[in-house]
């Protein structure tokens, strides 16, 4: 029998869209709230013209105040080198955007990957679906019953992943409609959401979402996105505590970006600070070629230095894989960890 949201259920899922409605788009506001000066940087911040931006103020609660290199910030910021156009670099670095069927990606041979909502909480200036033609693959019913209805037609399908945009952008009664039909399928034993939402509000983290991954006979991984130690607060650690009583396995993955997390230290302190909050690190991504983004880029050789030195002072179980998406392949492309 479905499960019917209680008023106090919807009292709090009103709560993280209000936080969601309440997020900042003007990057001057965004500065002043930080007490930084917006002078030096107003050539950058008409990149938003090509990227919105948009971060919530719980995630810039967590900025330092004063510092325009804080590498929270860095994340969300708009800058000028946005504009720069860099060979080598695409708009669809990953070879998404000419999927037969909307919304639904089957790059793997054992999963497929669902875009439900193109929208997210927060514009992070590195994302590799920037210029993803969401309007091509709108998150509803109709194209989620089309993503369905392929999937149990695969039965090599095991796992389902819930990606975006960001997936949790979508209600918990949506989120119910469709577990409900991914778990109809019995050849799927997996589902795994990709998400940044419960970071920059983990207010996202209901009651009710944790009730429903625990009620469904799938298995439930919930992936984050964090990047930085600077991300995990006591709010994050508690939403992460709700989503492990309901027996949904924890995992991160991040991005390895210039002027945030490159070097051996920040990497560190990431990792702790995941374990810390009972998440385990597992991918730590290369920086997709996407334009607007360059300025990010860690070259290879950097990347395995910085991975060697996380490796002397963490415990294995801490050290994520370093790993590249190259479009085409069926399977991410680990990076061997050999200097050149």
């Amino acid at each position: 029998m479905p499960h019917i949201i209680t008023r106090n259920a919807a009292t709090v899922e009103q709560n993280w869209l209000n936080d969601l409605a309440n997020a900042i788009s003007d990057p001057i506001q965004l500065l002043n709230t930080l007490q930084i000066d917006p002078a030096p940087w107003e050539q950058g911040l008409a990149a938003r013209k090509l990227f919105a931006l948009r971060v919530p103020k719980s995630f810039v609660d967590r900025m330092e105040l004063g510092n325009p290199y804080d590498p929270l910030l860095r994340q969300v910021l708009p800058l000028a080198e946005e504009f720069e156009v860099h060979d080598g670099y695409s708009n669809d670095p990953l070879e998404e955007q000419d999927n037969d069927i909307p919304g639904l990606l089957h790059k793997y041979k054992n999963r497929v990957l669902m875009i439900v909502k193109g929208g997210c909480a927060v514009n992070c200036r590195y994302c590799f679906r920037r210029h993803f033609p969401y309007q091509d693959n709108p998150g509803s019913k109709r194209t989620w019953q089309l993503a369905l209805d392929y999937i149990a037609s695969q039965p090599e399908v095991n796992e389902v992943i819930l990606s975006g945009g960001d997936p949790l952008m979508a209600k918990d009664t949506e989120l119910e409609w469709l577990i409900s039909g991914i778990a109809a399928i019995p050849h799927v034993k997996r589902l795994r959401i990709h998400s940044r939402l419960p970071v920059v509000i983990p207010g996202r983290i209901t009651d009710e979402l944790c009730q429903l991954l625990s009620q469904s006979r799938l298995q439930a991984i919930m992936v984050t996105h964090i990047n930085h130690a600077n991300e995990i607060n006591g709010e994050l650690t508690a939403a992460m505590a709700k989503l492990k009583l309901a027996n949904v396995t924890l995992l991160n993955q991040g991005v390895l970006l210039r002027g945030v997390n490159d070097s051996v230290g920040a990497l560190t302190q990431l990792s702790e600070a995941l374990f810390s909050a009972g998440i385990l690190p597992y991918y730590l991504h290369v920086l997709d070629r996407v334009q607007g983004a360059a300025h990010f880029m860690v070259g290879d050789n950097e990347a395995r230095r910085l991975m060697a030195g996380l490796m002397e002072n963490v415990s294995g179980y801490l050290v994520p894989k370093l790993t590249r998406e190259i479009g085409g392949r069926r399977s991410k492309t680990p990076l061997d960890l050999h200097l050149e």
